[in-house]
């Protein structure tokens, strides 16, 4: 019988890791992303804002 999981060598469920990571919720990015259109502190980096556009 050949089975389809694959494990780390201690024993970890490869596949069971990525369906828990895809569904852990926002990234780092992301959240970064979602802090900067709401105006959070220090995220003018990630920000989508033309400042010349604001200052008039």
């Amino acid at each position: 019988m050949q089975t389809d999981k694959k494990y780390t060598i201690v024993g970890t469920d490869i596949d069971e890791v990525k369906r828990q990571n895809a569904n852990s919720g926002l990234t780092y990015n992301e959240l970064n992303a979602l802090i900067a259109k709401r105006g959070g502190k220090g995220s003018a980096q990630y920000s989508d804002t033309d400042p010349a556009q604001v200052k008039k």
